[in-house]
Formats: structure tokens, sequence, C-alpha cells
């Protein structure tokens, strides 16, 4: 059990982790499951592990870059519950504010024909920014 808790910490050391991960990473490791969750749940009492710190950190890390639906399901492969993620998005701040700042950054011009204006939709719809979102920054409202 030490060497699993060594282990644990030193994921932990190199970034934050949600409990779902770190179970992962740890399984290949433990000598039982018992052992295993007996680790983690030591951690999570000791504020060592915490899937809303996790999600607050990677939220506020990915937000400048994608859209709230991309975030929630990032979140949600990693094993964070609903509450966890409800609790956190709302740290990543306007999402229409980042769409329009992601798209000047890759286009910065409005487009001038259909072809254009569905290649920077499905690019923003890519990056996980939603349909009200980016209809706001095609149409230049809010400037």
């Amino acid at each position: 059990m030490p060497d699993l808790r060594v282990r644990a910490l030193q994921c932990l050391a190199r970034r934050e982790h949600s409990r779902a991960e770190l179970q992962a990473k740890l399984a290949p490791h433990a000598e039982s499951a018992e052992e295993l969750e007996e680790v983690l749940n030591t951690l999570q009492g000791e504020h060592f592990l915490s899937d809303q710190r996790f999600a607050t950190q990677r939220i506020s890390a990915r937000a400048g870059r994608y859209g709230n639906t991309r975030l929630k399901h990032e979140l949600q492969r990693t094993g964070v519950s609903e509450d966890e993620i409800a609790a956190a998005l709302p740290e990543a701040g306007d999402e229409t504010e980042r769409c329009r700042a992601v798209w000047a950054k890759k286009f910065g011009a409005l487009p001038t024909s259909a072809e254009e204006r569905g290649k920077q939709m499905r690019f923003l719809q890519y990056r996980g920014f939603s349909g009200e979102s980016i209809r706001r920054v095609l149409r230049g409202v809010d400037e």
C-alpha cells in the first residue's frame, strides 16, 4: 500500500487527476481493488485528490480555446460527475466572448461566401461552441 500511495502522490504532483483517471493509472499496480479504493479514499480525505479541483483547473486551462460543450465532454470522459461539471463550468466565463476570441485569432474577417461561412461554423462547432454563440459571432452581434 505505501508503494501505491507513493505512485498516486507522484501522479498528483505532476498535475491534477480525476478520481477515475488516477484509479485507471494505479489499477495495474494495486494488489487488490480494496487496496486501491482505500488509497483513493485516503487521498480524497486528505484533500490531495479532488474531482472539483480537477474540473476547475481543467476548465480554466482550456476555456480559452474550447466551448462549453467540448469542455463538458472532456470532463465526462475523465469521470467527473455532472454536478461537479456544472459547478466548475461558470469558471470558463462567457462562451460568446471566448468564441469571438477563437474566431478572431483563426479568421478575423466575417465570411464573404456561403462556403467560407460553413468552414468557419464547422471550425467553431468542432471547438465545442454552442450554435447560439457561433451565430452571434458570425453575425457580428455585440460588436
